[in-house]
Order: C-alpha cells, then structure tokens, then sequence
C-alpha cells in the first residue's frame, strides 16, 4: 500500500466500534490517535456487554436476513434490530468517556461499522450486495460526536468484494513494529481473513474460510453453551478425515482472490450427523485446514504469521493452525499488540480515513481496479 498523497493531518483522536458476525454479545471499543495512515497512539479499550435483549434481536435479524438474501423488501425487523443496535452502541460510547474521564469534545470522528446481517460477495456478471445495520446519523446525534459509517457499500458499488477492509489497518499496525515483508495477520473472527504483505505497496488481503461462527453455533445448537471455550469439546474429540477432505475441495478454497465470505458460506451443517465433540474437532479443523489453503494462494508463504480476533484464545484451533496449515504463528499481543481491540482499532483508523478521503480498498484487497474511497459521514447538527 502506497503511502498516501492526500493533503496531511494532525494527528486526530478518534474512537472505533465493531461487533462481530461471531456474535459473542460484545461491542468492542477501543480509542487511538491517527491521521489515518499511521498509528501514533493506542489510547483505552473495553469490552462492553450489550443489554440482554440487544443479541436476541440481531440473531433474529440474522435469520430474516438468510431469508431475505436481497430480495423484495427488507425484513421489517432490521428497522427495530437497527435502532437497538445503534442506541446501545451509543450509551457504550458515552459510558466509555465518563468512565475514562475523556472530554467527548476530543474526539474528531467515531468509526462505527455496524452489525452485518448478510453479504454476497460479487459473482460474474452479477454484483455483489452487503448490509450493516447501523444508523449514522443518529449515533451522531445521540453522541454529539461526527460519525463514519457505512464503510463497505461505495466498495462494492465499484466492482468490490466489500471486504475484508482491515489490511489497511494491519500493514500500519506492522509498520509501527517495523516487521520484516512476507509478514502475514490472520483475524480469527466469525470468518476468517488474512493480509499479506511484501513490503511498501505489496498487500493482498482476502477472506480465508470459516473460522469461529460455525463452531459457536454447532456448540449453542447441541446447548453446550456459547463456544467451545479453550477448544475443550474439540480436543477431546476425533476429525472425520474423509469429510474434512471432501469440504477441502469446495471451490472457494482455490478460488484466486480477492473474495469474500458471508458467515453463513460454511456453516455448522458441515458436521451433520456427528457427536457433539467429533463435530466440534471436525469444524476446528476445517477453519484450521482453510488457513493453509489460504497461505498456499499468497506469492510466499509468510515467515511470519500473526493472529488476531476471537479465535487466538482457542488453544485447539491454534494447534490445529500449526499442524494443518504448516505454519508458525504468534499470537497479537506477543507483536505488542491489543488482540481483542484491533478490530475496533480497524474502525477508528478508517474512520479517519474517510475524514481524509483516502482508499480503504485496493485492487489486491477487494478486487477494486483502483484504491477506492469509502464511507458515509453523519454531522451531529445535520442529523438533530
């Protein structure tokens, strides 16, 4: 990625929000000071649950949106799945600056990505589509704070995948630590997705496979909780090899990038049939195995390989990584790095993105046949 041309910019604070398709009942907010091309400072973060109502109403959103999958009207409940959304969102945000004692005047822009409810990666001759829920506008006046959002859309409008949108952030993430090129992040989130990068405008950034979303729901569906905590059920259960082989061959998994995944591309019905613990081993290698034909679709298999998001705490799923995919990884924080707030960090910085005008997508990312600017901007007076 080209260092950007755009006219300079202080250093700004800036917040970031994300919660994850894996829906783990978590907004994830975390504060940095950037001007959108490098990171100056990683200001606070925190994990903050949402009300208990808020989940069951995104997952029931989920479900309508599979049903709906584009066509005709918008299930009616994104409308009352949207609005709780955005409002706890934005209690989270306020109750973030009093508790750290933070002026909410300082803030230049909050990143807000929303909550993505269904994406359909572009096909030939048929584009692509993709849904957040998240209202902008009334972030912005609920926080009194200018709010980025919509981040994906302008992408695919030319010609994109939409996603993933975090390699910008990741190659600034490894600037400030000075990492060698063939140096590789891996988010293990609801899906999975790597960036590559060789150095200066070298970075290819795609979605590799299913990662934590089908083993959470295997695991709730079979009421054994909300995830395979510490990949307990998976190590004491046996990979149905011949399975695990078959779903290797889908093609998506040698398909060239760019490309993208919705959550629901590959999903727990891979392991129909088996036990509870030889479903769980079986999907934990099935994300595991995606890594590595993943990392043999790169130019060079990375000599270093750094992995993010909710799945680094699953000690299975990284054994799993190191055996099935043939590669040595390091977890975020052995890098110097906040592992359960990169995603929101993401946000932050590409928020200021958008504040600048500057590309959140490449041709190597995305498949745009240029860096593409993206994102929505909401004014607090113009949203009152």
């Amino acid at each position: 990625m080209e260092r950007d041309e755009a006219l300079p910019m202080k250093p700004v604070l800036a917040m970031g929000l994300m919660t994850g398709t894996v829906l783990d009942g978590n907004i994830d907010l975390a504060l940095i000071r950037t001007d959108g091309e490098e990171v100056q400072e990683f200001g606070a973060w925190k994990l903050a649950p949402y009300a208990p109502e808020v989940p069951p109403l995104l997952a029931k959103a989920l479900i309508a949106a599979r049903e709906w999958n584009f066509e005709g009207r918008e299930p009616s409940i994104f409308r009352d799945a949207e609005e709780a959304l955005t409002r706890a969102q934005s209690g989270a945000v306020l109750d973030f600056f009093r508790e750290a004692a933070i002026d909410p005047s300082r803030i230049a822009v909050i990143g807000f990505h929303g909550q993505t409810v269904l994406h359909k990666a572009p096909r030939p001759g048929s584009p692509g589509a993709t849904r957040q829920l998240g209202d902008g506008e009334l972030m912005a006046r609920l926080t009194g704070i200018d709010v980025a959002f919509d981040f994906r859309s302008a992408d695919m409008r030319a010609g994109g995948q939409g996603a993933p949108l975090s390699p910008a952030y990741h190659v600034a993430l490894l600037r400030r630590i000075a990492a060698a090129p063939n140096t590789a992040v891996l988010n293990l989130g609801g899906v999975g997705n790597i960036t590559w990068w060789g150095g200066e405008n070298r970075i290819i950034g795609f979605d590799t496979g299913p990662a934590n979303a089908p083993i959470n729901d295997w695991i709730g569906e079979h009421g054994a909780g909300e995830m395979d905590r510490d990949g307990r059920l998976a190590r004491r259960g046996n990979v149905d090899e011949a399975r695990l082989a078959a779903l290797l061959r889908h093609p998506y998994f040698s398909a060239p990038f760019p490309k993208s995944l919705d959550r629901n591309d590959f999903t727990s019905e891979m392991a129909k049939g088996l036990s509870l613990e030889d479903g769980a081993a079986t999907l934990t290698a099935i994300s595991a195995a995606a890594v590595g034909k993943a990392l043999d679709l790169l130019p060079e298999r990375p000599s270093r390989l750094i992995v993010c998001g909710g799945g680094r705490r699953n000690p299975t799923l990284l054994e799993a990584i190191r055996s099935r995919a043939a590669v040595t990884a390091s977890l975020a924080e052995e890098a110097g790095w906040r592992g359960d707030a990169i995603e929101a960090e993401c946000f932050a910085f590409l928020a200021v993105r958008v504040l600048r005008g500057l590309p959140l997508s490449f041709p190597l990312t995305t498949g745009v046949k240029s860096p593409t600017p993206g994102g929505r901007l909401a004014h607090p007076k113009a949203a009152a």
